[in-house]
Formats: C-alpha cells, sequence, structure tokens
C-alpha cells in the first residue's frame, strides 16, 4: 500500500519552517520587552541603576558566602560518613571477635564436660578392676577371668585415653597410627581389640571415633601382616 507523503512537500515544509522561525521571533521578542520590563522594575525600586548594581553585587557576595558555608557544611557531611563507616566497621569487628569468644568458650564448657565424664569413667573402672563383684554388674567380656578382665578394662582405659588425645587435637593421626602400632604389639591388647572390635567397628565412619578406630584397625593390619611375613 502506498505511503502518504503530501506532508513532505516542498511548500508544507517552507510554510512549517517560516510558522517555526515567526514562533521563535515572538518568543524572543516577548522575552526582550519582558526583561525590560522587570530591569526597569527593579530601576524603581530601588531608585537607580547604580544602586540596583550595588544591591547587585551585595547578593552575589552573600551568594558566594552561601557557597563556602555549603561546601563546609557537604565536607562536613562527608566527614561524619566517613566516621560512621570507621565506627560501624569498629563494631563488625568487635562482634566477630565476641562470636570467636563465644564459640571458644563453648569449646572450652564442652571439654571440660568430657574431662568429667572422663574422670567419672575411670573412677568406675578402678572400681570394676578392684571388686570382681562390681566387675559382674558392668561385665562386658563374660566368662572370663577376673585377671584378663581387668587387663582388658585397662585397655580400654587406654584407648579411651589416647581418644580424648585425638579429640582435643593433642595427636595427629600420623603420630596417634604410631602410638597404635606400639601397643598392638602387647598380646593382651590384641586380645582386648579382637572381643570389642565389632561394637567398635558399628561407629559411624565419618565421625572421630570411627576414624580413631579406623588407625587402630591399620595398625592391626599391618602387625597381622608383620607377623604373617616372619612366619613364612
Amino acid at each position: 500500500m502506498a505511503r502518504d507523503t503530501g506532508w513532505r512537500t516542498p511548500s508544507r515544509i517552507a510554510g512549517w519552517l517560516i510558522a517555526s522561525v515567526t514562533g521563535i521571533a515572538l518568543v524572543g521578542a516577548l522575552s526582550i520587552v519582558a526583561s525590560g520590563w522587570l530591569i526597569d522594575g527593579v530601576e524603581r525600586t530601588n531608585g537607580s541603576r547604580q544602586t540596583a548594581a550595588a544591591r547587585s553585587a551585595l547578593g552575589d557576595y552573600f551568594g558566594a558566602v552561601s557557597a563556602v558555608f555549603s561546601g563546609v557544611a557537604l565536607l562536613l557531611l562527608v566527614t561524619t560518613l566517613i566516621f560512621q563507616q570507621r565506627e560501624l566497621r569498629l563494631q563488625r569487628q568487635e562482634l566477630a571477635l565476641q562470636r570467636e569468644e563465644l564459640v571458644a568458650s563453648r569449646d572450652e564448657l564442652r571439654r571440660s564436660a568430657a574431662a568429667d565424664l572422663r574422670s567419672l569413667h575411670v573412677r568406675l573402672t578402678e572400681m570394676q578392676m578392684a571388686d570382681p563383684a562390681l566387675a559382674e554388674v558392668w561385665n562386658a567380656y563374660p566368662g572370663r577371668p577376673h585377671s584378663e578382665v581387668r587387663q582388658f578394662l585397662f585397655a580400654n582405659l587406654t584407648w579411651g585415653q589416647y581418644l580424648l588425645l585425638y579429640e582435643w587435637g593433642g595427636l595427629t593421626e600420623s603420630e596417634l597410627l604410631a602410638h597404635a602400632r606400639r601397643i598392638t604389639q602387647s598380646s593382651v591388647f590384641r586380645r582386648y581389640w579382637n572381643v570389642s572390635r565389632e561394637a567398635k567397628a558399628s561407629l559411624p565412619p565419618e565421625s572421630t571415633e570411627g576414624r580413631f578406630f579406623r588407625i587402630f584397625e591399620r595398625a592391626m593390619n599391618d602387625h597381622q601382616s608383620d607377623s604373617t611375613a616372619s612366619t613364612s
């Protein structure tokens, strides 16, 4: 379909151009007349053109002073914002330190509670070792002579001591493996291990106790491999 381009004819373009120029000229003329009227009103109000100029200069002076005060106010505002930002950063750092202290305090309380439980377990075990009648109350090794039960209880205390050191970071895995290889040289500890291994193997694999069990299990396997190699 053909597009209507009649409005683009030279005569119409010239007409619009003349109208635009005429409108601009009228606006300019009205602006000049209005400016003259305003200047005349200012001169009449102030008495003369010189008085109006002096007062205008005075106004410019106060305008400069106002600009100076505005700049000072802006500078003070920026300075205040900088100090507030620094104060907020210090508060965040202080809160972070407080959180770290709370975490450290919580860990210390947990360690203290674990130590108390460990001490209670040691006292109960000592009572079992000293009195066969009490050993029968909490006997994980039924049918064995009391002398062997005492050995197994002591081996279990040794196991628990190494576990506590490992949990608290007192031993690395390589250091614990070295201790485990030494203690598995004892035939009594190996018998204790064979009796209690099934219960220890059920520990969650990703727990500290589970990792601890695997290290001792590795030491036992190494001992068995060495024993097999020496007898062959």
